[in-house]
């Protein structure tokens, strides 16, 4: 008989959430809190947010940030504003460099407006990066 205590793994524990998903943080929680001047010159946003792969990827990295730091009532939401919202906000809603930039509040949607970064293939071999 063992006397140690069960350790869990993180995938092995049921980590329950606030919102169910980045959509209902961002429509839920994100929408209401966060009001800007959304005129295309000054700030942007694209209510179709999730087509645009590198917003969704941001806006989950900032819900699952949140989700882990509401537990901590001393400095967690600061820490989330500081260290998350702000810097991840301040490129999605940049209106020359962010992922709306395309997006218009008078024109709506523009999708994948611009190229992917451009990649050259990966050579291992001699004279290659490895």
């Amino acid at each position: 008989m063992s006397t140690a205590p069960e350790v869990k793994t993180a995938a092995e524990e049921d980590v329950e959430f606030f919102y169910a998903d980045v959509f209902v943080f961002v429509s839920d929680y994100l929408s209401p809190m966060v009001r800007r001047r959304i005129n295309g010159s000054s700030a942007t946003w694209c209510p179709r947010w999730w087509e645009h792969p590198e917003a969704g990827a941001r806006l989950s990295a900032l819900w699952l940030a949140w989700e882990h730091l509401r537990h901590d009532p001393a400095l967690g939401m600061s820490t989330w504003w500081l260290h998350h919202a702000d810097p991840h906000l301040r490129v999605l809603m940049d209106t020359d460099l962010g992922p709306f930039a395309a997006c218009s509040p008078k024109d709506g949607h523009t999708a994948y407006p611009f190229e992917p970064l451009p990649v050259e293939p990966y050579d291992p071999g001699p004279g290659g990066a490895g």
